[in-house]
């Protein structure tokens, strides 16, 4: 089940991000839970997948660059959906506020990049960083109305 992040989503949001197996943080303080806090704290840009009312995954977009900012599965939840169903909310939120390319950086060659280029994104070029940059242009799927799962 997929529903909007919350504050109190924050703390598993940063610890299963911090126990993933691909694009794994080489230093951890990048990223620290305080830098979830504007997002939770705005509609429509966050969500959690729940699974028997655990966290197994969740998703981050932000709007102002346009880009997804986090999306991740717990390793024990992989291969069941879940980061698909993410993906389609957080790329559909994104188009629902503009109808530019989205886009993303991911690191090359792991099954995350395999995923995003089956879902149609793009692969643009190399970030200087060494991570894929990827886009996706809006199609009639992604433009419509969000559901509500």
């Amino acid at each position: 089940m997929l529903r909007p992040a919350a504050q109190a989503d924050i703390a598993a949001m940063h610890r299963l991000r911090m126990s993933v197996r691909e694009n794994q943080l080489r230093d951890p303080t990048r990223v620290t839970e305080a830098h979830y806090e504007r997002y939770v704290s705005e509609p429509g840009v966050s969500w959690v997948a729940e699974v028997d009312g655990q966290i197994a995954g969740f998703a981050v977009a932000d709007r102002a660059s346009r880009s997804i900012w986090a999306l991740f599965v717990d390793p024990q939840h992989e291969r069941r959906g879940i980061g698909r169903a993410l993906l389609q909310r957080v790329t559909q939120s994104l188009f629902a506020v503009g109808n530019d390319r989205i886009n993303l950086s991911t690191a090359p060659g792991t099954r995350a990049e395999r995923v995003y280029l089956a879902a149609g994104w793009r692969r643009e070029g190399v970030l200087p960083n060494g991570e894929a940059w990827l886009s996706r242009a809006p199609d009639a799927a992604e433009s419509g109305p969000l559901d509500s799962t």
